[in-house]
């Protein structure tokens, strides 16, 4: 008898592990889809988004949606108020301040880290990034050379041997994202974005360190201008 129970106690632990790890994956399926759709602007700031709707749309129970809104709202996407709707959340300047100190902390010292030890290998990825950028640019593809940029910063993390910091850099790129969606909508704000890893590049190639800082801090100090003008052209995106 105490065999018959323990083999039953097995099967519901299993059965219910399987479950739980059916459940984290949609959760993270889901979580996946709105951040993207948020980042994307597919889901406006200030607009409203339903559990009910989002779970239908999706296919899945309630629960998963539920998990994934508050992985959002941890991470300042999603605005959830208790009995009342739950809106995709505006852009922060705070945030965004916080964010841009944030990243060229980080970005300027990954550069200046490349430029002594990228290989081979990691230059020639680096290039056949930005020559898919170029192309993204010339058909006016703006979620491309988004999911390019941020390979980009990636593969430079990678070429410094800093994988591990670029987790802090895409946790908290959230935020500048949708205003580089903003200027990623117009054509010359596309082509300057590839100027600007051009230049990144070009000095990183050559072990230019000085050069490489000088243009990492530049490129992350665009983002200013672009947010000026996303602010002046889209003013209901931004909290007041």
């Amino acid at each position: 008898m105490n065999k018959s129970l323990s083999g039953i106690g097995l099967n519901m632990i299993a059965l219910q592990t399987s479950h739980d790890a059916k459940r984290l994956t949609t959760t993270e399926e889901v979580f996946r889809q709105l951040r993207s759709d948020i980042i994307a602007l597919r889901l406006l700031p200030g607009s409203k988004i339903s559990e009910v709707e989002v779970a239908k749309a999706c296919n899945v129970s309630r629960q998963p949606v539920r998990e994934a809104f508050m992985r959002l709202g941890e991470l300042n996407l999603l605005e959830i108020r208790p009995q009342r709707a739950t809106r995709v959340r505006k852009i922060s300047h705070e945030d965004l301040r916080n964010t841009r100190f944030i990243r060229a902390a980080l970005e300027v010292e990954i550069v200046r880290t490349a430029c002594e030890v990228a290989t081979k290998e990691s230059l020639t990825l680096l290039e056949e990034n930005l020559k898919l950028q170029k192309g993204a640019v010339e058909t006016g593809n703006a979620d491309e050379l988004h999911a390019l940029d941020y390979e980009f910063h990636k593969l430079i993390c990678d070429a410094a041997n800093c994988s591990l910091a670029f987790k802090t850099i895409a946790e908290i790129k959230t935020h500048t994202d949708r205003v580089c969606m903003l200027e990623l909508s117009d054509a010359a704000g596309r082509l300057e974005v590839l100027e600007g890893h051009t230049d990144i590049f070009n000095a990183l190639s050559v072990g230019d360190e000085e050069t490489a800082v000088a243009m990492m801090r530049l490129h992350l100090r665009h983002l200013d201008g672009t947010l000026a003008t996303a602010c002046e052209n889209y003013p209901d995106f931004f909290e007041e």
